[in-house]
């Protein structure tokens, strides 16, 4: 066998700058990258190890043997190991057998910049490249419109594994199948993005695809990563965005990832009480390293690079900006001041997000984060993270705690339905019912509605209704869009046959039409993001469990009347009081027959009259169907 030939792919500039932490295209360097020296075709190969005293690369084309090639050690303390090795090529299985300094520990990994992984549970890298020839040059010549914080966003998360089967195969659908089947439903459910939960390498289906093992690789469990890019171009064709789920937080134990990589804490913080997450019992990842550092932002645009991702939404976020995120007293050590942020980790988020807008400014990171960090979408240059938005967890859990309620106890809480809009503004919010809610317990969105089987089914129209017209952008969780009534179940396909019933077939043609409805309004979506963009009518009509807002957008004809009646009574005559003289025209009811609702409760275009009424020098007369939210707009 032809030994390991000495050849490298970095520059002085490159080492200079991984050592540093700002070498964010690491990608173009690290890992396998079949090419041709000499006249010879073969594989490069580079690894970071600083802690090893020997590597050499273990695969199919070798037997597996150690000593058989032998990779060299750079001169310049970067710790990096690299060679060529001819006739190795695209297909080919490999890992890095690693000797260490330390103890003579051996470990054997995969590598962590491979494109390609064998199939769970097996754990070796593949070498790989591909040619896909991109075909979405129209969307992203557009994409800054569609991808703007003043454009509706409206976002369908999906679990790749679980949101259809081939049930008489036993399987999940391929990227391939799923660029015709998911892109076609995406596309006539006229939702804006889709969200993937995880679809990076990971070994264990019941981590959802949280705990990473390959971080440049898309899961071989649904096909080749040119085929994903095939699912990611179909989705353009249809101008539908593509947001993946990111995990710079913590990455698994197993022992081909990361974790102890060379026989040291090469990627995870040294210490425990920085380095391990007793949730999830895997390892966090070193924010003070530099080379750690420059992986992670080179993971980030790799994927808006090499994949066009649209935007990336990073998980557990409140996990990376607090020592003392889950653990009890004596469990953490305060930072240099005192505090309990994690200093290295913020810092480490704000040049993540200065890089991605820098490279990629039409694109948005969106940050799951749970606490009141102030500041978490405002620019870096003001003090910010710099994400592009922020997940409105209060306003998630307080809606769904309200819509459990009985109508009957609701004007003792009317307060958790009107309260998230006393900070809606202080960060540009993504409203999002997620997995996490539809899970562990929680029961479906259905589930947690209350009342007779009709009731039940309004209550979630005028949730879905109502979280439309709230300030912010919109997230909704596979299956949430036709009232899925189990939990979800990751092992298993969504619940299609519901919409064999009518109940759960006018969900589905609810949530179409309030995208419609979305896209179609300015008002809903030019000032989502401002104070500006919305007033209130009354929100202190507990008794009747009434709310009443304006949503404005740049022009005042386009503003909208909103109306929410928050119980089962129809109210007849219901009076609102109005900015201005007028006609109002009703243009959206959510209790239509089409989405299963009475359609008895309609109003015909109804003149403002100059009786005052909640504040406003005009009001209006309306009829309310039960546990329904009404839209009206000011004829021209």
């Amino acid at each position: 066998m032809t030994k390991v030939i000495t050849h490298s792919l970095f520059s002085e500039f490159d080492i200079n700058l991984f050592k540093s932490g700002k070498h964010f295209r690491l990608y173009e360097k690290f890992g396998s990258h079949p090419i041709t020296l000499n006249k010879l075709k073969g594989t490069y190969f580079s690894v970071w190890a600083p802690g090893a005293k020997q590597v050499s690369i273990i695969g199919d084309f070798n037997s597996w043997k150690d000593d058989e090639h032998l990779l060299n050690v750079r001169w310049d303390g970067s710790g990096i190991w690299e060679g060529f090795i001819p006739n190795v090529e695209k297909g080919n299985l490999y890992k890095y057998k690693i000797h260490s300094h330390h103890n003579s520990i051996i470990t054997e990994k995969a590598d962590p910049y491979a494109r390609r992984c064998e199939h769970p549970p097996n754990t070796a890298s593949v070498v790989w490249e591909d040619s896909y020839e991109w075909k979405d040059k129209s969307w992203l010549e557009k994409r800054k419109k569609h991808n703007s914080l003043n454009a509706p966003f409206s976002v369908y998360e999906v679990h790749l594994s679980s949101w259809k089967k081939k049930t008489e195969e036993n399987r999940s659908l391929s990227y391939w199948e799923l660029a015709t089947e998911l892109v076609s439903y995406v596309k006539e459910m006229e939702f804006t993005h889709v969200e993937f939960m995880p679809i990076m390498e990971y070994p264990y289906d019941p981590s959802w695809g949280y705990q990473i093992t390959g971080y440049f690789a898309p899961t071989s469990r649904f096909g080749y990563p040119d085929e994903f890019k095939y699912l990611v171009d179909k989705l353009h064709e249809n101008d539908i965005g593509v947001i993946l789920d990111w995990v710079p937080s913590h990455f698994p134990e197993d022992s081909h990832g990361l974790g102890y990589f060379d026989g040291t804490h090469l990627y995870e913080h040294p210490d425990p009480k920085r380095g391990y997450h007793p949730d999830w019992k895997s390892l966090i990842f070193n924010y003070n390293r530099n080379e750690v550092r420059a992986f992670l932002i080179s993971n980030a645009l790799y994927w808006l690079e090499q994949f066009h991702i649209d935007g990336i939404r990073v998980d557990a976020v409140a996990s990376i900006l607090y020592l003392d995120y889950s653990r009890e007293e004596g469990e953490w050590e305060p930072n240099q001041y005192g505090g309990n942020q994690n200093l290295e980790a913020i810092s480490f988020l704000e040049e993540l997000n200065k890089e991605v807008y820098a490279s990629y400014p039409d694109v948005q990171t969106i940050a799951e984060e749970s606490t009141a960090y102030s500041g978490v979408s405002k620019p870096v240059f003001l003090g910010g993270l710099g994400f592009g938005m922020k997940w409105m967890m209060g306003w998630m859990h307080d809606t769904l705690q309200y819509f459990a309620k009985e109508p009957i106890y609701r004007k003792h809480h009317q307060n958790n339905i009107t309260f998230s809009l006393t900070y809606a503004f202080t960060e540009n919010f993504m409203l999002p019912l997620s997995h996490d809610e539809v899970v562990y317990g929680k029961h479906s969105i259905l589930g947690r509605m209350p009342g007779d089987e009709w009731q039940r089914f309004a209550n979630l129209r005028l949730l879905y209704a109502y979280m439309f017209m709230h300030p912010g952008t919109k997230l909704l969780f596979q299956g949430c869009e036709f009232a899925q009534s189990e939990e979800w179940n990751f092992q298993k396909s969504l619940d299609w046959h519901l919409l064999e019933y009518d109940s759960y077939k006018g969900i589905q043609e609810i949530i179409k039409a309030l995208n419609q409805f979305y896209k179609s309004q300015p008002a809903l979506y030019e000032k989502q993001f401002v104070q500006d963009g919305f007033e209130w009518i009354d929100y202190s009509d507990a008794e009747n469990s009434v709310i009443s807002f304006i949503r404005k957008g740049n022009t005042p004809k386009d503003n909208l009347i909103i109306v929410c009646n928050l119980t089962p009574i129809p109210r007849e005559n219901y009076q609102i009081g109005l900015p201005e003289a007028g006609e109002l025209e009703e243009i959206f009811n959510s209790d239509k027959k089409e989405y299963h609702g009475t359609g008895k409760y309609k109003n015909p275009r109804k003149p403002a009259t100059s009786k005052e009424w909640q504040g406003k020098k005009h009001s209006a007369t309306i009829k309310l169907p039960p546990l329904a939210m009404l839209a009206f707009k000011y004829l021209a």
